[in-house]
C-alpha cells in the first residue's frame, strides 16, 4: 500500500510506537558488552519491550524469526539474532527495530562500536548518521524523495563511502513498509511527491568499500560482496505542513 496521511489519533499511536522504540534502543545500546550474544540482545529487547506495552513489528514478518536485527561488521541488514554469533571488542554493531502499537508502527535503526574501535569505524558511522539527518532536514510538506535521497548521496560520496542502492527507506505506519520507496540517492526535486501527515523511514546504509551486496545461506541476512564494514541508521518521520517530526527519538 501507499503510505496514507495519518489521522490525529493515528498519529498520537505512532508517537507511542515510536517512544518505546526510541527506549527499546537506549537500552540496547547502553548494554551490549564484549562477549554478549546477538541472540542477547534480541531477548532484551523482546523484554524490555514486553514493560512497555508495545508489540514486536518484525517477528514473523515474511518469516523473520525474532524481535530484532542485529547485524555485525559486514553484515549491512536483518542479521538473524544467534546464540553463537558473539560480539567481540571493536565490533560495529548494527540493530534494527520495528514497534506496532494501537496498529500503528514504527521503524528504526542505530548503529554503535562495541568496545574500543577504529578511527575509520566511528568516521563511518558518525557519517552515515550525519547523512540520515541531512535527508531528514529535507522533509516538509511536498517534498520529493528523489530531494532526501540527493542529501542523504551527497553526504556519503563526499566522504566516498559505497551507498547500497538495493536497499531503501520506505513509507510506514498502517504497515512496516509501504510505498513509496525512498532510495539513499537521487535527483533533486525528483520521484514521488509526500505529503504533511504521511509518515516516513530515511535509512541510509553506508560501507567502507562496495555498495553491492548479497543475501547469505539464511535468506535474511544481508552482507558486503568485499566484506567492508558497513553501518545503518534510520528514524520514522512524521512529515508536517512546516517541517518534519522525528517520532523515534527519546
Amino acid at each position: 500500500m501507499y503510505t496514507k496521511v495519518k489521522t490525529t489519533e493515528e498519529i498520537a499511536a505512532m508517537r507511542e510506537s515510536g517512544r518505546m522504540l526510541a527506549t527499546v534502543l537506549s537500552v540496547l545500546k547502553s548494554s551490549v558488552t564484549v562477549g554478549m550474544t546477538t541472540k542477547d540482545l534480541a531477548d532484551l529487547a523482546r523484554s524490555e519491550l514486553q514493560k512497555l506495552g508495545g508489540q514486536p513489528a518484525f517477528l514473523g514478518y515474511n518469516g523473520f524469526p525474532d524481535v530484532l536485527c542485529v547485524s555485525v561488521n559486514e553484515e549491512v541488514v536483518h542479521g538473524i539474532p544467534r546464540f553463537d554469533k558473539i560480539i567481540t571488542d571493536g565490533d560495529i554493531v548494527s540493530m534494527d527495530f520495528g514497534v506496532a502499537y494501537k496498529d500503528m508502527i514504527t521503524d528504526g535503526a542505530v548503529s554503535i562500536i562495541v568496545g574500543k574501535g577504529s578511527e575509520a569505524d566511528q568516521k563511518l558511522l558518525i557519517t552515515t548518521e550525519a547523512s540520515m539527518m541531512a535527508g531528514i532536514n529535507e522533509v516538509v510538506d511536498g517534498v520529493r524523495t528523489g530531494t532526501i535521497g540527493n542529501a542523504v548521496e551527497n553526504v556519503l560520496n563526499k566522504a566516498k563511502y559505497g551507498i547500497v542502492r538495493d536497499l531503501v527507506g520506505h513509507g510506514v505506519g498502517h504497515e512496516l513498509h509501504e510505498d513509496p520507496n525512498i532510495p539513499n540517492f537521487g535527483r533533486a526535486n525528483t520521484g514521488d511527491r509526500l505529503l504533511a501527515g504521511m509518515t516516513i523511514a530515511i535509512e541510509p546504509m553506508a560501507t567502507r568499500g562496495t555498495d553491492k551486496v548479497f543475501i547469505t545461506e539464511d535468506n535474511w541476512t544481508i552482507v558486503t560482496q568485499d566484506n567492508s564494514r558497513a553501518a545503518h541508521f534510520e528514524h520514522t518521520v512524521l512529515i508536517t505542513e512546516s517541517g518534519f517530526e522525528i517520532l523515534t527519538t527519546l
